[in-house]
């Protein structure tokens, strides 16, 4: 029966094991348990330490009997029971594709397919059933699980508003495949999503680091306009901003449309390359040193692929502009920037310091000169990580657009900056500075975690609170 099942679902690593466990279950049901257990390498002691990494905020696991030096060797009938319940345990949280409840977060349950995680609240409080889908997207080399406790907050902060969907169709080293392949296949998975929970009337988006882009990728395929607000002016390729008609223009004149037939309501990313991982300190931990930046920038695609030519804007498929470049205005039948403008709100959370994946200049969307002051940054007793907060509306659009006027020659950042600016965004600057776990601050912002990076959780809340309905 598990054997069938590889055809049909794409295992995580940690799955892998868990199911090659199972199998010898059910091959070996006499197994030496003991033995099995003594070995550092078996299947059996790296599916343990595996299950319980992957998720680290349960207080019980099925496997907890077997980490205690007393509980390693048991009659055959306590054996032959182990072994029933386990079976039926692994195949229920990792192989099934039906409902899972965590006994651990009453009230939540977890429904689970091949093309990732829907979290929703077992009773809703509410007299409804929950309209609207929040769609949450790992960065690279991660999964699903990354956004487990935001997911498990979401639904018990809003039971009966929203349905959480955590995307799984970009893990591990799927995330090397590029920002665009990645793109694609999240559009399908969220088409899929919509096709199923035919309930659903509106959309958000919460992505940390490359999955912003991929975000952005996606809704730029997944988006339509509405029949009278067509952009006008459009020929059909790219339209690189930064001169100053065009941009006016498409200030003056809004888009509106749907993602994927739904009303789209926020747009979040989290430590979020936006322009990309070339320039001066856009990748903190080569320390701002030109040379290390260069030869970063050439060899990046052999450890990433072509993710790592996309951010560091080294691809010129067919001769055209990097894929980021492209990214921040309308381009042939993507709608990038028409997909932004049609949400009514676009956010931003961002590092300041202690995160050297994601440089501040990058995941905020801004220059060096626009960067709060050190001395200017205050603090809120909710939530103490959160130290600057910044709105723009279209006066500060305008205002940004006829000062830039006169520039004559401008480079990749700056043209990505104009480009993703003819719409306001939200920026919401986040410091763990006093916090033991700064060093992990690209984590922690996310709460991938939460034994490792809880600090976070406030961040997580700020985005709940303000998340439009």
């Amino acid at each position: 029966m598990i054997h069938s099942l590889d055809r049909s679902f794409r295992f995580p690593a940690h799955l892998q094991i868990c199911r090659t466990f199972t199998q010898t279950l059910y091959q070996n049901p006499n197994l030496s348990l003991q033995k099995h257990m003594i070995a550092a390498n078996s299947p059996l002691n790296s599916a343990i330490l595996l299950l319980r990494t992957a998720d680290p905020t349960r207080k019980h696991c099925s496997f907890e009997p077997l980490c205690s030096s007393n509980q390693l060797s048991f009659s055959s009938s306590e054996r032959g029971l182990w072994i029933t319940r386990t079976r039926m345990d692994l195949l229920r949280r990792f192989v099934a594709g039906g409902c899972v409840r965590d006994p651990d977060h009453q009230g939540i349950k977890v429904e689970i397919d091949s093309g990732g995680k829907d979290v929703f609240a077992a009773d809703p409080k509410g007299s409804g059933v929950p309209e609207h889908l929040v769609i949450m997207v790992n960065g690279i080399i991660g999964s699903a699980s990354d956004w487990r406790y935001a997911a498990d907050q979401f639904v018990k902060k809003l039971p009966d508003k929203v349905i959480v969907h955590r995307s799984e169709c970009n893990s591990s080293r799927l995330t090397f495949d590029g920002v665009d392949l990645m793109g694609e296949r999240l559009a399908e998975e969220v088409l899929a999503v919509v096709r199923k929970r035919s309930e659903v009337r509106k959309i958000s988006f919460v992505a940390h680091s490359l999955g912003g882009l991929v975000a952005r990728y996606a809704i730029g395929r997944l988006y339509k306009p509405f029949p009278k607000s067509e952009p006008s002016g459009q020929n059909g390729n790219c339209v690189i901003e930064g001169h100053t008609n065009k941009l006016t223009q498409s200030i003056d004149q809004p888009h509106h449309g749907t993602i994927a037939g739904l009303e789209a309501m926020n747009f979040i990313t989290v430590a979020t390359p936006h322009l990309g991982s070339r320039g001066n300190k856009q990748l903190p931990f080569l320390c701002g040193l030109p040379f290390l930046e260069r030869r970063v920038s050439q060899t990046a695609h052999f450890i990433v692929g072509r993710s790592g030519k996309h951010l560091f804007l080294t691809d010129d498929d067919d001769g055209r502009p990097p894929l980021l470049l492209r990214m921040v205005n309308d381009c042939d039948d993507l709608k990038f920037i028409s997909a932004l403008r049609a949400f009514k709100r676009r956010v931003a959370y961002a590092n300041a310091n202690y995160d050297h994946m994601v440089g501040w200049r990058t995941s905020s969307i801004r220059r060096q000169d626009e960067l709060p002051k050190s001395n200017l940054l205050v603090t809120d007793e909710r939530y103490p990580h959160i130290v600057y907060i910044k709105r723009e509306t279209f006066d500060d659009i305008h205002m940004k657009a006829s000062s830039s006027a006169h520039d004559v020659k401008i480079d990749l950042e700056e043209e990505m900056i104009r480009g993703l600016t003819q719409i306001p965004w939200e920026r919401v600057d986040v410091s763990f500075q006093k916090s033991t776990q700064r060093y992990i601050a690209h984590n922690t912002i996310q709460v991938k975690s939460y034994w490792l990076n809880s600090d976070g959780a406030d961040v997580v809340f700020h985005i709940i609170d303000y998340f439009l309905l």
